[in-house]
Formats: C-alpha cells, sequence, structure tokens
C-alpha cells in the first residue's frame, strides 16, 4: 500500500508488477461497478452529482490511502456507503490507481 501512495501522490504511473493484481474479467467487473454503482451518486461520466466528482482533476492531492479508506468504510454521516463487504482491499486500491489516471470506459 505505501508503494501505491507513494507512486500516486507523485503522480506517477505505477509499473505493471506493482499494480494490484486482478484477472482481466474482475478489471471489467469493477469497472461496470463503479460506472453503474458509484456513478449512481458520482454521475454516470463520474463529474459529480450527488456524490463529488471522481476525475483526476478534482482527486489531485488527495492520498490515495484515503481515497481507499473512504470507499472501504464509507463517510459516516453521509451517503456513502462502505464498500468493504462486497470489495477487497487490492480491488479498492485498482480501483483508486484507475480514478486518479483516469477512469477506463468498459
Amino acid at each position: 500500500m505505501r508503494a501505491l501512495s507513494a507512486f500516486l501522490l507523485a503522480g506517477l504511473s505505477l509499473p505493471v508488477a506493482a499494480q494490484p493484481e486482478l484477472s482481466s474479467q474482475r478489471q471489467h467487473e469493477l469497472i461496470r461497478l463503479v460506472r453503474q454503482d458509484c456513478g449512481a451518486c458520482h454521475g454516470m461520466t463520474l463529474k459529480g452529482g450527488l456524490g463529488s466528482p471522481l476525475l483526476p482533476d478534482s482527486l489531485r492531492g488527495k492520498p490515495p490511502a484515503s481515497l481507499v479508506a473512504t470507499v472501504l468504510h464509507g463517510r459516516p454521516g453521509t451517503p456513502m456507503p462502505a464498500w468493504k463487504s462486497i470489495l477487497g482491499e487490492n480491488e479498492v486500491e485498482w480501483i483508486v490507481a484507475q480514478l486518479i489516471k483516469g477512469f477506463p470506459q468498459e
């Protein structure tokens, strides 16, 4: 996690070996989950809605570890739910890395 945070904070892309290892099928499933489930609040294009935008410009300067914690544990007192019962930490790290560099289309 520290290596991921250091690379992302520096604005560098991670070497392939440092990316959380997920099958291409699981990556596709996570892209769909973010576009549909997260998009319900953050906008289908992730430009914001009920939730804040999830675009590289709006995430710049936010510590990746904090973003991972937000996804895993939610934000009490807000509509942001915890996803830890559905997603593993490595999956959330992958999602955050993708959001920071520009989330892929399906």
